[in-house]
């Protein structure tokens, strides 16, 4: 796979080294992004990683420059890691061009980007997958083995978050790459503007698989609610005065966003986002069923068959199942994608899929409706905040699509 990436700024930056160890499966041959000095930053980490200069293509300058990349007739894919108010629009013009497109999280803002990125898809036949690399997680795909291995029995409820205590990051207003801050405030700006929860992805991403969403399940409808905001401009008082956002009263999204998501076939979903309050980062990752129960930070297991469920495994059992399940992927691959790293190997594992499916034809493991089904939470919570909690119904994107229990492509081809 020829591979070109806009953005290098954080995230981008980030997959250079995974990308780089699938050579010769992936070569990367172009990047842009509108800093000079970001592009060529990655270059330069490339030639370390190679102890030798690459022939990469840079391409700098201009807001637009990307696009003069994307029309380029080698490269078959096209990675967009740039903030997330340019992910539709980078991803349909890829596909025009007759490119294959992923996106870093969420894959779309609104409603109607997310119908524009479908019909872009089904029109080009290109393949466009949002690269939520919590599904590749070794927790996740643990506990995805049980749910296929029918340890939990009938899933009924499942709970899932971004709880992240990023508040002094947000303000961070800054171009020095040691600050990883987010460009020109992006993630804060949403933060001052939007209700709703922001970041939906990485926590509901894994419990779609679990529950088969989109496979004989779908969302229905959701209600949301906005705490009171309280952390942001607090903050913002300190904060100094050539900050954009300093002494800011008017935030609109509240410490924390907690939405209940139902689906047709009647199970529950409770979701999450704070990313300002004093807590230790938790995904939640907790799944129920009729037979079992696990919840996450810490990883922990309740089975029915063992004293009813009354309390959590013990650590000897708890590691029996956790050896006895362990998803084939973890454990083909745990040494080499430890090894590579990116968010404990879940990135490798993500990006090295990506390409294995890729250069051979395979179904991807999560497809264009998968990723708009997960991001388009944030404008359903928004309406619903902002409409005082009112249920919204969820777009069938899919077209009917979801009722047919298919075959994918999910982790399969090992």
């Amino acid at each position: 796979m020829r591979i070109g990436i806009i953005g290098v700024g954080n995230r981008g930056y980030e997959h250079l080294k995974n990308i780089n160890s699938l050579q010769p499966n992936a070569k990367i041959v172009a990047i842009a992004d509108t800093r000079e000095s970001r592009a060529k930053r990655a270059v330069e980490f490339l030639n370390e990683l190679n102890n030798k200069e690459k022939d990469i293509d840079l391409y700098f300058g201009d807001e637009e420059i990307w696009r003069d990349m994307v029309k380029r007739t080698d490269i078959d894919l096209i990675i967009v890691a740039t903030p997330p108010t340019e992910h539709a629009r980078m991803a349909v013009y890829s596909m025009e061009q007759s490119k294959h497109v992923v996106v870093e999280v969420p894959i779309a803002l609104t409603i109607q980007e997310s119908w524009d990125i479908v019909n872009t898809a089904e029109r080009t036949q290109r393949h466009c997958m949002m690269l939520e690399n919590c599904c590749y997680g070794e927790e996740e795909l643990w506990v995805l083995n049980m749910v296929n291995n029918n340890v939990f029995g009938s899933l009924t409820h499942a709970e899932g978050g971004y709880i992240h205590s990023l508040l002094q990051k947000l303000f961070v207003k800054s171009d020095d790459p040691a600050t990883n801050a987010y460009y020109k405030q992006w993630r804060l700006r949403l933060h001052a503007e939007t209700h709703g929860n922001l970041y939906p992805t990485h926590g509901l991403g894994p419990i779609a698989n679990y529950m088969g969403i989109g496979n004989g399940d779908r969302f229905d409808y959701l209600v949301s609610m906005d705490s009171s905001e309280e952390s942001l401009h607090q903050y913002a008082e300190q904060s100094s005065p050539d900050n954009d956002f300093y002494n800011q009263k008017n935030f609109s999204h509240g410490d924390m966003n907690s939405s209940l998501i139902k689906t047709v076939k009647g199970r529950s979903i409770l979701l999450q986002h704070d990313v300002v309050s004093p807590r230790p980062y938790s995904r939640i990752n907790a799944l129920t069923g009729n037979m079992a129960h696990h919840e996450g930070y810490p990883s922990r297991l309740s089975l029915y068959n063992e004293d009813f469920g009354h309390d959590w495994l013990n650590e000897a059992k708890f590691e029996e199942v956790k050896r006895k399940y362990e998803h084939p992927i973890w454990r083909k691959m745990k040494k080499e994608a430890q090894d590579q790293g990116g968010h404990g190997g879940m990135d490798y594992i993500m990006l090295y899929r990506l390409i294995k499916n890729l250069n051979n034809g395979f179904p991807m493991d999560m497809n264009v409706y998968n990723g708009v089904d997960w991001s388009v939470i944030l404008p359903l919570t928004k309406l619903s905040v902002e409409l005082g909690s009112i249920p919204v119904k969820f777009p069938d994107f899919t077209r009917g699509m979801w009722k047919e229990e298919r075959e994918l492509g999910l982790f399969q081809n090992i």
